[in-house]
């Protein structure tokens, strides 16, 4: 089935100027030999997936330049959207704990149960709360910003920092189910240090706390998604890197 630019732009919601902007920048462009009767172009199918891709993009705040840079990497369709899949699930979560801190919180201040102190703060991404401090005037600090390594919170990659948080990722999944196969245990020295450079991986998006990445690891057991990630490594994959978190989260963190 194939779509005019009116209709491809009531279909996802972005506007028409939008997607003629991307077709004159070289980002999106139709079928170049093939017009509807009114002189409109046609996308089809291809050019939906690619608009799917720029807009889990633009979720993430990447510049024109820095998506033209992804949308042209040599890389499987189903690995990009894997790569998006758990960097949001990973959010996802992060942000059902908010929630449940704003709820705690208010079911304190209505009812008063008694109160955890420190249940005020699960949930937060600490890179952010330095963000203003670090970019004022009256910092002379010259330590680096940890949000250089947030993509949320600077958010231009480069090509190559896209390409070797993947690669990270995969490495670090092949090493697991090496230690796996060979009867390591999670708590082990050398396990332990892969779950280390995981920890460093998901800190490239955000800064986990104590209970957020032993959480995670929870999730990656239980949502499917995360689930039939992991079996394509190993089928006990997503249990042996969620205990491995949990020990690396008590003894580390």
């Amino acid at each position: 089935m194939s779509y005019s630019v009116e209709e491809l732009s009531r279909l996802s919601g972005v506007s028409v100027e939008t997607l003629i902007y991307y077709d004159e920048i070289g980002l999106l462009s139709p079928i170049p030999t093939t017009v509807t009767a009114n002189g409109s172009s046609i996308y089809e199918e291809s050019h939906l997936l690619k608009l799917q891709q720029i807009m889990l993009c633009r979720e993430v705040g990447l510049t024109v330049d820095e998506i033209r840079a992804r949308i042209g990497q040599k890389m499987d369709n189903t690995d990009k959207l894997s790569f998006h899949k758990e960097r949001l699930l990973g959010k996802q979560y992060r942000i059902q704990v908010l929630i449940d801190t704003i709820n705690y919180t208010i079911d304190y201040l209505k009812r008063g149960n008694e109160l955890s102190h420190q249940r005020l703060y699960d949930g937060f991404d600490l890179t952010l709360q330095d963000q203003e401090r670090t970019q004022t005037p009256y910092n002379n600090s010259t330590k680096p910003s940890t949000t250089e390594h947030s993509e949320e919170a600077n958010p231009k990659w480069s090509k190559d920092d896209y390409l070797n948080t993947q690669r990270e990722a995969d490495r670090i999944y092949i090493d697991l189910c090496n230690a796996l196969e060979k009867g390591e245990d999670p708590g082990s020295p050398s396990v332990q240090m892969v779950i280390k450079r995981h920890y460093e991986w998901v800190s490239h998006f955000y800064t986990p706390t104590k209970e957020i990445y032993s959480g995670l690891g929870e999730l990656y057991v239980d949502h499917e998604d995360f689930k039939q990630l992991y079996a394509g490594y190993h089928p006990q994959l997503a249990q042996y890197l969620r205990d491995g978190m949990k020990i690396y989260a008590e003894q580390q963190m």
